[in-house]
């Protein structure tokens, strides 16, 4: 039996060879196959094949012209009637192929199967998109498709032999026996509090799997992983209940940024471990497998089973031995948690009682509050709603929309005092940009600024302290200042109270206006329903004052233009970013600027 990656590797080969012959032509046996108008699934059919079919449904009317997609390498009539389809038509075709190719994989016939693939892929090769942004969407996911089934049915080939691996066996041995001694010992207090937090999430969890159609056993996976703590962070940066490494959990869908980190939200990290385990079973067959996939990634257990010469699935633990050493242990740990919580007592536990699960509502907030400052208006303690939200980075709610968890009962208090909670500016601090000049150095500029070098190579990544350049911008923190804090801003009335009307002079805009005020662009466009950001001299506008926090960053001031300036110019002399000067000025770097035309500049 050839190994999996010999035959990834012909698998690269023929499609290679297939992009430089273009009039290369399969030649297999006819096979009756499903009618081309119709995309019927198969128990082993994956959801992204009945997407594209879906999404290809209405660009099918050529579909009774094409030959059966089934007749899997049986010629056209001529090299012309292949020429006289369009793209469309080509890509239909394609898909259908995949299909068959399915379904071939389906009823074990795995020759067909890949002969079907070849056929699809020699298809997409013809594809003229003619740059048309839509065509060439559906040409690269039929692309990725082709490639991703390419891997599955060697996948399969090599790897599921026999056997049925929709149950986790249960099976004791050495292996296992010695992880129940240590969940016995030393780690019995890791055992007890880790399987007493379960009753937090585990509810959620098992409804979760169950929907899924996985096994209720899996459930307790995250006793392993990470002991059911949902800000668990491994050496290796994994975060979370599951354990998610960033790359795998944009990989499933887990949003990152500044102010969420959803590897730590326990509803969306469950249904991304169900996907990577879906993916995984697709791949080994077998739950055992699985789990060393899931710990080590499903690279490293394929080389491991590509260097054996038996069938692994006779006798798993074979292939276990050859496994790193954290995920040797994650299988029978697994299997001896599963052991001590089927029958406690046989191993000297006792059934504790289970921490209640989670009970929440949630209610879409648009500003940016503290989670302290919320459970005070709402009555409750401020770590009981970091529980439900722990996927807020820094206990306050991002700048734009975002669905806040709060324990049930409370939704209809929160709603009616959103207006009387205080909006939130996080900290900030406070910089100056400076362009390197002939002979200047760190420290010349650490004493001009009166910082310190390393400040300086630091925020500007700068390894050789003693390597800058001329005509490089540097960041500058400023000594002294520190990081400043915005202050709170106290709520107004829903009302009109506290509101002005400003004419617009020359020299205003958005930003401004709204700086002066204590306010933001986006409740002055609220209020007087404007289309777009331009102001014009005389234009009445509503402005209601104090709601935005105060700003403490850097003072701005007045700039009249001359002739020749231009905006990079005007922002390199003040030393800004010149996408700090645009956006203040609600410039755009297509703007044209005009001599006399008065601009705004921080002051540094």
């Amino acid at each position: 039996m050839k190994s999996y990656l010999k035959a990834t590797v012909l698998i690269l080969i023929a499609y290679a060879a297939a992009g430089c012959l273009q009039n290369r032509q399969l030649v297999t046996s006819h096979r009756p196959g499903p009618e081309p108008t119709s995309v019927a699934s198969s128990p082993n059919h994956p959801e992204e094949t009945r997407a594209l079919a879906g999404e290809y449904a209405g660009n099918r009317a050529g579909w009774e012209q094409t030959p059966p997609a089934s007749q899997v390498g049986i010629h056209m009539s001529g090299e012309a009637r292949r020429e006289s389809k369009d793209t469309q038509q080509i890509l239909d075709e394609a898909l259908e192929f995949c299909q068959t190719s399915q379904d071939f994989w389906g009823h074990g016939d795995f020759e067909n199967a890949i002969a079907a693939l070849d056929q699809a892929y020699n298809l997409i090769l013809r594809a003229d998109t003619n740059d048309n942004p839509k065509l060439i969407q559906q040409k690269e996911d039929i692309r990725f498709m082709i490639g991703k089934r390419m891997l599955e049915i060697y996948a399969s080939r090599h790897i599921v032999a026999k056997g049925n691996h929709d149950a986790i066996p249960m099976v004791m041995n050495r292996y296992v026996e010695k992880e129940i001694k240590l969940f016995q010992g030393v780690e019995k207090e890791f055992f007890v509090s880790s399987y007493k937090r379960s009753g937090r999430y585990r509810p959620e969890i098992l409804k979760a799997l169950k929907e899924a159609g996985l096994p209720k056993e899996l459930s307790w996976l995250p006793l392993i992983e990470s002991g059911f703590k949902v800000k668990a962070l491994s050496r290796a940066r994994a975060l979370g209940l599951w354990q998610f490494i960033p790359s795998t959990g944009y990989k499933f869908g887990l949003k990152r940024n500044e102010w969420i980190d959803e590897r730590m939200d326990v509803t969306k990290s469950t249904l991304a471990a169900i996907d990577y385990l879906k993916e995984l079973h697709n791949i080994f067959g077998d739950w055992m497998t699985v789990l060393a996939g899931y710990n080590c990634g499903e690279t490293r257990v394929l080389r491991v089973i590509r260097n054996q010469n038996i069938n692994y699935l006779d006798n798993f633990w074979d292939v276990f031995e050859k496994l790193p050493w954290e995920t040797a242990r994650y299988v029978p740990r697994f299997l001896a948690a599963l052991f001590i919580i089927n029958d406690p007592e046989r191993f000297g536990f006792d059934r504790k009682d289970l921490d209640l699960p989670q009970s929440y509502t949630k209610v879409t907030v648009a500003k940016q509050m503290r989670l302290k400052d919320i459970a005070k208006a709402i009555g409750i303690s401020h770590t009981s709603l970091e529980d439900l939200n722990p996927e807020l980075r820094h206990k306050a709610t991002p700048p734009d929309s975002y669905d806040l968890k709060a324990p049930r009962g409370k939704r209809a208090l929160l709603i009616v005092r959103l207006d009387e909670i205080p909006v939130w500016t996080p900290a900030k601090r406070l910089y100056a940009y400076h362009r390197v000049r002939r002979g200047e150095t760190l420290s010349h500029l650490a004493d001009r600024y009166r910082t310190s070098v390393r400040a300086i190579a630091a925020a500007n990544h700068i390894r050789r302290r003693g390597f800058i350049r001329v005509g490089q911008r540097l960041k500058i923190p400023l000594r002294g200042k520190g990081r400043v804090y915005a202050k709170a801003r106290k709520a107004v009335n829903s009302g009109q109270s506290g509101s002005i009307i400003h004419r617009v002079k020359t020299g205003d805009s958005l930003w401004l206006l709204a700086r002066r005020y204590n306010t933001n662009t986006r409740e002055i466009i609220r209020l007087n329903n404007l289309k777009t950001t331009r102001l014009h001299i005389g234009q009445r506008l509503v402005i209601r004052r104090g709601t935005d926090a105060v700003q403490t960053g850097a003072d701005t001031n007045t700039y009249q233009v001359r002739r020749g300036d231009s905006p990079y110019e005007i922002a390199r002399s003040h030393n800004m970013k010149l996408e700090q000067f645009l956006r203040i000025n609600d410039l755009t770097p297509r703007s044209k600027i005009y001599p006399g035309q008065v601009l705004a500049v921080e002051i540094r």
